[in-house]
């Protein structure tokens, strides 16, 4: 099943997103191996450069490492370092336009902590 691609964004930057959110949900372990090159750009029908790119940046940024003639792998420690990244983004950039939402629509604690069937949404 071929993902639905935002056209607004690199694919190769959607790749490593959805890496990183695998990384982040558990569904990707620390150790293990990402899929080769070759398997996830025929399971995708993309051009094995885009997934080199995805893969590059993740080593770039110490998240995965290449062992020679095996692959990449997962760091130890990479899931922790992922979290606390996307945490700071989240609370720098997501959080402040979320509060704003939040207060213009004058929404109060109880309502964001019940559930929609409770609100009737």
């Amino acid at each position: 099943m071929t993902p639905q691609w935002d056209s607004e964004k690199p694919i190769y930057l959607q790749l490593y997103q959805q890496v990183i959110a695998r990384i982040l949900d558990g569904y990707i372990k620390e150790g293990e191996a990402l899929p080769s090159v070759r398997k996830v750009a025929a399971e995708y029908q993309l051009n094995p450069i885009t997934i080199s790119k995805a893969y590059q940046m993740l080593q770039d940024e110490q998240v995965v490492e290449k062992q020679r003639g095996k692959g990449l792998f997962v760091m130890p420690g990479a899931q922790q370092l992922m979290l606390e990244r996307e945490r700071g983004v989240f609370l720098c950039q997501q959080w402040p336009e979320i509060l704003k939402q939040i207060t213009r629509l004058k929404l109060s604690a109880e309502q964001l902590l019940s559930t929609p069937m409770e609100n009737n949404i």
